[in-house]
C-alpha cells in the first residue's frame, strides 16, 4: 500500500469513527455531533466501550460519543464554548461539575500524533539499532520499558526497535497492534542515555517499519509531557487529534491511588 498524508489521516478518521460509533465525515463537519457510544470489535483494544462521555476533536468540530443519559449535559457544554476550549481549564470544570453529580469525573486527556511523510526519515543514532519481534520482548516487561511495552496486553506488542550499546539495551521503541489498521508507538530510553537523539531515532525507525507493513503508526502523549511531545515532533509526527474522556469517580480514585503509590 502506498501511503500519503491524506490517506494516513483518512485511516485515523475511519478508526476514530469505529471507536466513537459514528461516520468518519462526522469529524469534518462545521457543527458539533453527538452519537451514542457502543461496543465494536474493531475498536482500539484498550478502549472499554461503551463510554459515558468521550470528546474527540480533529480541529473542526467536536464529536461526542456518549451514554444517552448525558446528552443534555454534553450538548449544552460543547455548544457553549469554542471547540478548542472545551478541552482545557477553566471550561472543562463546567462539564466535570455536571458529570460529577452522577459519579463521573474527567479522567483522560491526550493528544494524538500521525506521521508527516514529508518529515519522517531515518535519524542518526549513536548506538546500534536492531528490529525486534515478540520473542525478543519476553525479558523486557519491566518498569524501565513500561512505556514501550504493556505487560497487561503482551499479545498486542508486535514490533520494536532497540538501541544497543554492545549487548546492553539502552533504548526501546515498540508498538502495539491496537486495531487492524493502526499500531501505537511507545518509547523508553535509560535515564543515563537520554539527550542523545536515541528516542527520536527509535521512533522514526519504528514508524517506517510499521508503514512498510502497511499499517499506520500513531503516537499519544499528554499535553504536559513536553519531553514526549518534543520526541514526536522530532521524529516526524504532527498533532492530529485530541480526546477527553470521563470515567467513574471510583476509577479515577483508583488511578490516583495507583500513581501515588507507584
Amino acid at each position: 500500500m502506498y501511503f500519503t498524508n491524506d490517506s494516513i489521516l483518512r485511516t485515523a478518521l475511519e478508526q476514530s469513527a469505529v471507536d466513537a460509533n459514528c461516520a468518519a465525515e462526522d469529524f469534518l463537519q462545521s457543527e458539533n455531533v453527538i452519537v451514542t457510544s457502543a461496543a465494536n470489535p474493531g475498536a482500539r483494544k484498550y478502549l472499554s466501550l461503551p463510554l459515558d462521555c468521550n470528546l474527540i476533536f480533529y480541529g473542526n468540530n467536536i464529536v461526542a460519543s456518549i451514554n444517552e443519559k448525558y446528552r443534555p449535559i454534553v450538548s449544552e457544554y460543547i455548544n457553549s464554548f469554542p471547540a478548542e476550549h472545551c478541552f482545557e481549564t477553566p471550561n472543562l470544570h463546567v462539564l466535570n461539575d455536571e458529570l460529577q453529580k452522577d459519579g463521573l469525573r474527567i479522567c483522560f486527556m491526550a493528544e494524538y500524533f500521525l506521521p508527516d511523510l514529508s518529515e519522517l526519515k531515518v535519524l542518526d543514532c549513536p548506538y546500534e539499532l536492531r528490529v525486534l519481534h515478540p520473542e525478543d520482548f519476553q525479558a523486557l516487561y519491566t518498569p524501565q520499558w513500561s512505556n514501550a511495552l504493556c505487560e497487561k496486553r503482551r499479545e498486542l506488542d508486535i514490533l520494536g526497535v532497540g538501541a544497543y550499546d554492545g549487548r546492553t539495551l539502552v533504548g526501546l521503541a515498540a508498538c502495539s497492534a491496537d486495531c487492524e489498521t493502526m499500531w501505537q508507538i511507545g518509547v523508553d530510553v535509560l535515564p543515563a542515555c537520554r539527550r542523545q537523539g536515541i528516542a527520536s531515532a527509535l521512533t522514526s525507525h519504528l514508524a517506517l517499519e510499521i508503514l512498510e507493513r502497511e499499517k499506520v503508526p500513531f503516537y499519544c502523549a499528554a499535553w504536559s509531557n513536553i519531553r514526549s511531545v518534543r520526541n514526536a515532533v522530532r521524529s516526524g509526527f504532527r498533532p492530529a487529534w485530541v480526546e477527553m474522556t470521563a470515567k467513574s469517580a471510583s476509577f479515577v480514585d483508583e488511578m490516583n491511588q495507583k500513581n501515588h503509590t507507584a
